[in-house]
């Protein structure tokens, strides 16, 4: 069954990179050009903080910053989600009541980093957790970084927390997506999403209820487009736009592939369509001249570059 593209916890929600100065600073201006972009495109809610916005690599007060400049410009117009992850639980819950008193939607926890725990320490980890967060709370099931999967079992043990509202899955696994919405099915309320952008049309089709996709940081309107030609009830062709999504996807792709390329290239993406600064934080490196090169490339190809479009993607869509 399609799902409601008009609940606040569906859609395509930007993982939103965070923007820096060269002294590690919040890019106020880079951020609010970056919000007013996606904002334009018609995404559904930001997602901040994530992996994409570097949230673990940045100091407290720029996480801070980050938290309450966006709320600011967002201006109530969309949610905002907010990752909280710490190693501590006590830093997760007092970035949550901070992020709560800024005005935002849903906090975001991935298992605990560092320690190698249990699927039984895990769960009672995210039941104590729970207890003190102060806003609807989005699973994140990212293994790659966190070296731990949220197994289904685990999910379905926390279903009873009605402060649980969602799993944002990016582990690249379809079985494992299928198997959370099965058991997710028990709960009208409670959304499954996927990271992974190639995979947002299959995931769309088994019922997924949107995606949290780095690259609507760059062209955020084909991602909506896709999800709502999905979810609609007419019979629309995606394909095309998905193809689209397929040649965006190609900026990953350029050199070496890794977790911190791609924050690395989605910046310098954004850069180069004149959004914001390129500059990560370390220990992720920025792209350099011969990447950029290439990257400019696929986005003339896609018409991404400011005064610039492409014969073959509807006006509509260059946005």
């Amino acid at each position: 069954m399609k799902t409601d593209p008009m609940r606040s916890d569906r859609g395509i929600v930007p993982p939103l990179v965070t923007p820096l100065t060269e002294k590690g600073r919040l890019d106020l201006v880079g951020l609010e050009c970056l919000i007013e972009h996606v904002v334009a495109g018609g995404v559904h809610g930001l997602f901040i903080l994530g992996t994409t916005g570097e949230g673990p690599s940045l100091c407290c007060e720029v996480r801070r910053e980050m938290i309450r400049h966006t709320c600011r410009i967002a201006r109530g117009r969309l949610p905002v989600y907010v990752g909280i992850s710490d190693t501590a639980i006590i830093e997760s819950v007092s970035l949550a009541r901070f992020a709560a008193d800024a005005g935002c939607d849903f906090v975001v926890v991935t298992p605990p980093y560092y320690f190698p725990v249990g699927q039984v320490e895990l769960t009672a980890y995210f039941r104590q957790l729970l207890a003190e967060l102060p806003l609807p709370t989005m699973l994140y099931n990212m293994p790659s970084v966190t070296g731990l999967s949220i197994d289904p079992e685990t999910v379905r043990s926390l279903l009873d927390q009605e402060k649980v509202v969602g799993l944002k899955d990016s582990s690249g696994d379809l079985d494992y997506f299928k198997e959370i919405l099965k058991i997710a099915s028990v709960r009208e309320d409670f959304s499954v999403m996927v990271g992974p952008e190639h995979l947002l049309a299959q995931t769309l089709a088994l019922g997924g209820d949107g995606g949290v996709a780095g690259g609507a940081n760059i062209w955020p309107s084909i991602f909506v487009d896709l999800y709502e030609a999905s979810v609609s009830d007419e019979s629309v062709d995606i394909s095309p736009l998905n193809s689209y999504i397929v040649q965006l996807g190609e900026i990953y792709k350029v050199g070496p592939e890794s977790i911190t390329a791609t924050i690395a290239r989605t910046k310098m993406a954004l850069s180069i369509c004149q959004i914001c600064t390129e500059t990560t934080a370390p220990p992720i490196l920025p792209t350099n001249s011969k990447e950029r090169e290439r990257i400019s490339q696929i986005l003339v190809q896609l018409g991404r570059i400011p005064g610039q479009s492409h014969a073959g993607i509807p006006q509509s869509q260059i946005a």
